[in-house]
């Protein structure tokens, strides 16, 4: 999904009233699919208050809170900055619609709510500019409050009110949403690093009439726009066709970081999975590893060149080595013709080696960013969009830039951005099982671009399903919570319901 600018959302609005659809139609199929949306994401209902400014966006805000309630069960209320009177005419007549006895006036009573709490941001939309003021501002501000000390979630409605949709930049008591739901077309300044903080996750709602047909060099990964790995295996597959990935891997300090990366080539989808560890750790990680996993000790890497696999991890967990297994595994990765996942303490290596020549299209590398820094130190001070754009220029490989906006690039082709995840990621081993994740999509045959891209889309999409499990927060999310609810993120990858 090619990201807009709010001069590009305007072009496609014009373009769809130009072509016979009326504000109302348009405004009432945004509401409609924006309410779906969000009863999907959040599929626990509670109570809903929605938080309303004067605009279009407080219509559709409008149009969702009845879908909220006819549909998915939520008890709904209105929290308004001005008077209805004041309103565009469209939203007025989605209030008069709504059929609601009457205005919340005060601070929603969450002590005494039944279920989730979740605010609507719908203040403003995306044609807004600078910083809040009063009453808009006193709003916002309420909704953060009650996110930081009632256990409220926040959905933003095409933007969180008080960022700038073109630029990313977050002004003072801007709303800080759980997830952002952008309408028709991903806005460019919300796909920025810098405004992750502010948009949190972000969602795609589809509106066909409004969806931009121009180009653009940031790209959403969302399952919307993007058909790669929704077909249904055929009934005569077999193990085979799905692939087998070899994962090098593991040392007797790091013996969890192989074990993920196998959880993750298994619950991707792979249909052979052998991991090959160092002689000494053997007898451990087999231990630890499931039982559908082949476990291979080796001596020398020299004994794994002829190694019979479609796809290749290796770096998760090796550990420091020295200069001659260091210098033979630089050799193996440069010499393979396998795709091959680069991970982890093998990136590390190459950066200590300065051997960034030894990369190949062959790859993907899949760096945390201070594993980027120490790769490419000369990008480091560049913004992480811009930096992501420069070393790929310099590889040929395929770059997956993790973090809280994980960057998917290569050269010569947009920078595609991950929609999905929770600040419940932050914890060791999450890069491993991705890495597995990575690998069994490229035993599957995906091109590595489109295999590192949708692995870190079903890892993230993973992570917000755990956590709508009442015993998993934030706090406690593991990677093995992830990888045990990879099954339903393929899912949602598959029916486009994320």
């Amino acid at each position: 999904m090619a990201s807009v600018t709010i001069s590009g959302m305007l072009d496609a609005e014009a373009d769809a009233l130009s072509s016979g659809w009326t504000e109302e139609r348009l405004l009432d199929l945004a509401g409609e699919r924006l309410g779906s949306a969000i009863g999907r994401f959040f599929p626990h209902p509670g109570s809903v208050v929605g938080y309303l400014g004067k605009g279009h966006n407080a219509g559709d805000t409008l149009v969702a809170l009845k879908i909220l309630r006819n549909h998915f069960s939520w008890n709904i209320a209105v929290r308004t900055a001005f008077p209805i009177e004041e309103c565009a005419p469209l939203t007025r007549q989605k209030w008069q619609q709504l059929e609601l006895d009457s205005l919340l006036t005060q601070l929603p009573a969450w002590r005494y709510t039944e279920g989730p709490l979740l605010l609507l941001d719908g203040l403003l939309g995306t044609g807004s500019h600078g910083a809040l003021r009063n009453p808009l501002l006193a709003l916002a501000e309420e909704m953060n409050w009650l996110r930081n000390h009632a256990g409220a979630r926040i959905a933003a409605i095409d933007l969180p009110s008080g960022i700038d949709a073109d630029s990313g930049e977050i002004f003072p008591s801007t709303v800080t949403a759980d997830v952002t739901f952008m309408i028709a077309n991903a806005k460019r300044g919300l796909l920025t690093a810098h405004a992750a903080h502010a948009t949190g996750a972000l969602a795609l709602v589809p509106v066909e009439p409004l969806i931009s047909k121009n180009l653009s060099d940031m790209e959403l990964i969302s399952p919307q726009t993007m058909d790669f790995a929704k077909q249904p295996r055929p009934f005569d597959f077999h193990k085979g066709m799905a692939g087998r990935v070899a994962i090098i891997a593991g040392s007797p300090q790091y013996t969890g970081a192989a074990v993920l990366a196998t959880l993750g080539a298994l619950r991707g989808g792979a249909g052979l999975i052998t991991l090959h560890v160092p002689n000494p750790s053997v007898s451990f990680i087999a231990a630890k590893c499931p039982p559908e996993i082949i476990v291979r000790g080796f001596s020398s890497l020299g004994e794994l060149r002829n190694l019979a696999a479609d796809a290749q991890v290796v770096g998760c967990g090796i550990g420091d080595l020295d200069t001659t297994v260091g210098e033979a595994l630089i050799d193996w990765i440069a010499n393979t013709q396998i795709p091959t996942v680069v991970d982890a303490d093998a990136l590390n290596l190459i950066a200590k080696s300065g051997r960034r020549d030894v990369l190949t299209s062959h790859h993907v590398l899949t760096p945390h960013p201070g594993e980027f820094q120490r790769l490419a130190p000369e990008l480091s001070t560049l913004a992480r969009e811009a930096a992501a754009r420069a070393f790929a220029d310099q590889t040929p490989s395929t770059l997956l830039l993790k973090g809280c906006r994980t960057l998917v690039t290569r050269a010569d082709h947009p920078l595609w951005c991950n929609s999905t995840g929770t600040p419940g990621m932050a914890t060791g081993g999450q890069g491993d099982l991705l890495a597995g994740v990575i690998g069994a999509r490229l035993a599957l045959g995906n091109p590595p671009l489109e295999a590192a891209s949708l692995a870190a889309w079903l890892c993230g999409r993973s992570a917000e399903i755990a956590l709508d499990q009442p015993e998993i927060s934030e706090e406690s999310l593991t990677p093995s919570d992830v990888a045990n609810h990879l099954g339903s993120a393929y899912s949602d990858w598959k029916s486009s319901r994320r």
